[in-house]
């Protein structure tokens, strides 16, 4: 019998929620004192109470998803020891993939992203919207005959669900053209900014900045890129890393190029369920997608 591969992916924003972690930090207790002090908050309190309802807004979701996603590896590998053949990770969880292929380490990790987090917190003015059931083609061409110029392609989530970004008055101008070329659904995301898109152009410069001034390893385990959805080459980190806050995240040919490898056998680890269901549909509903990176 063809031995599995091992492949464990980590969700990003949108999979956060009350709770999340409770088991966790009891019994990593100075990962999140290293946590609460780079970060200036409780941990613990955010994810688990949220007193003082932090958890959704951008700034605090991404750290708090990146220590429950890196707990969430670590007490996996002390239960079973089982270290995986390739990482990957859907947006934010990009950095619990790096993290567990050994790029940096946990500290590095919160301070990178907190400052991703600060700054994609600061642009404003857009939005973003899931489209189900429209190929990326159709969605330009629902573009190009409302007349809006200013939607990008921000999560090529599986063949019928892509995720778009824009200004506001696009999103609106457009959904009447997605709905006449057959969108089941276009539901709109509950964010701050058209994240993965153009409109982060700014973000992204200065978090490239940001990025010079960091060391990181060569991966000790192949970690599939949202920008290219092939393994990161240490001598790119950096690019892609600034590139992936413009970029879109290209999650289905991540997965289908892992889905090539012998007996491949995901397990998602992090709070939810939401890339599982994902790695699920893109398994059945083949490749319906296209888009110029």
């Amino acid at each position: 019998m063809q031995k599995k591969t091992r492949i464990y992916v980590f969700p990003g924003q949108g999979s956060q929620k009350v709770g999340m972690g409770a088991e966790l930090f009891g019994r990593f207790t100075e990962l999140v004192a290293t946590a609460d002090a780079e970060l200036g908050y409780s941990i613990e309190e955010l994810c688990l109470r949220d007193s003082s309802s932090r958890l959704n807004q951008t700034q605090f979701t991404q750290p708090a998803l990146f220590v429950v996603n890196a707990l969430s590896y670590l007490n996996h590998l002390l239960e079973t020891g089982r270290l995986p053949r390739f990482v990957a990770g859907h947006s934010l969880g990009e950095y619990n993939a790096l993290f567990a292929a050994g790029v940096f380490d946990f500290r590095t990790g919160i301070r990178l992203v907190q400052r991703r987090a600060h700054l994609m917190a600061k642009a404003s003015g857009g939005g973003m919207a899931a489209v189900i059931g429209l190929s990326v083609d159709q969605i330009h061409r629902a573009c190009g005959l409302a007349g809006v110029t200013g939607i990008d392609i921000a999560n090529l989530n599986s063949p019928n669900q892509v995720v778009i970004s824009g200004p506001e008055p696009d999103l609106a101008a457009v959904q009447p053209d997605l709905e006449r070329a057959g969108a089941q659904l276009i539901r709109r995301l509950p964010v701050s900014a058209a994240f993965h898109s153009r409109y982060m152009a700014e973000a992204g410069r200065v978090f490239q900045g940001f990025l010079e001034g960091v060391t990181f390893h060569e991966p000790r385990i192949p970690v599939i890129s949202n920008v290219t959805a092939r393994p990161y080459q240490l001598a790119e980190t950096k690019e892609v890393l600034a590139r992936q806050i413009t970029h879109a995240v290209r999650w289905v040919e991540s997965v289908q190029w892992l889905l090539l490898q012998p007996e491949p056998d995901f397990l998602e680890l992090g709070p939810g369920n939401v890339l599982t269901g994902l790695i699920r549909r893109i398994k059945t509903e083949g490749n319906r997608l296209s888009v110029t990176p």
